[in-house]
């Protein structure tokens, strides 16, 4: 049974929104680690969720297996990043939409499983919304519905404060995680909900993300259009 924020009582804490379109996977890691910093600095700030969409890349975690990549690393013409987050190698490209929360855990619960679970539980809530019913795996991270991998999720925790997030595929060319193994797991194959409901609405999904964020960790949403890096 999940949980729930307990110092939210009277007074939500509030949470910055940033609804952009696509950027490139560097500028908005860049823009992350500036996020986060700001929050090291002055643990008051509010929170930020960052949505957005990327061109195709490719990222590794901190310990991903290089086995993990199809093609030639050293010579290739695909965008490569190995960034701080956990997690395997994953694939990013438009249609897909990624969050990337820079939360301070401190005013929740500072337990990275806990945190994990409640990034699944914002998939699930926003599946449900389209009637698909999204699945944890036990002993695995992620989100899937009916055996497909639908949503990945990464995080880097420093001073209990986030950055990465959760990849969820709503409409993208999935052709691109044919030249990987996704998230190192060799026996499941990674799905969209447009597989499921071809005329899914990506923006429309983008409102569920944040209107879902907002309840399972109960904050107050602002949105933002200032984007510093």
């Amino acid at each position: 049974m999940l949980t729930y924020p307990k110092n939210l009582s009277k007074n939500k804490r509030e949470c910055l929104v940033f609804n952009q379109e696509e950027i490139d996977y560097q500028t908005a890691w860049i823009w992350q680690k500036c996020l986060q910093k700001e929050r090291m600095v002055d643990p008051d700030l509010a929170d930020a969720l960052v949505i957005l969409e990327h061109p195709p890349v490719y990222t590794l975690g901190t310990g991903s297996n290089i086995d993990f990549v199809k093609f030639d690393h050293l010579q290739t013409e695909y965008e490569l990043y190995r960034v701080e987050r956990g997690g395997e190698v994953t694939y990013h490209c438009p249609g897909q939409i990624v969050a990337y929360p820079i939360v301070n855990l401190r005013y929740y619960q500072q337990d990275l499983h806990w945190y994990l679970r409640q990034l699944e539980e914002v998939v699930i809530r926003v599946l449900a919304l389209h009637d698909l019913n999204g699945e944890r795996i036990e002993g695995l991270t992620g989100v899937w519905v009916e055996g497909r991998k639908i949503a990945a999720i990464g995080i880097k925790v420093s001073r209990w404060i986030t950055m990465h997030g959760f990849a969820l595929n709503v409409c993208p060319d999935l052709s691109g995680f044919d030249r990987i193994v996704p998230c190192g797991i060799c026996d499941r194959s990674v799905g969209s909900m447009a597989q499921f409901i071809p005329d899914i609405d990506p923006d429309l999904v983008r409102q569920q993300i944040i209107k879902v964020f907002s309840e399972v960790f109960q904050v107050k949403m602002l949105e933002s259009r200032e984007v510093s890096t």
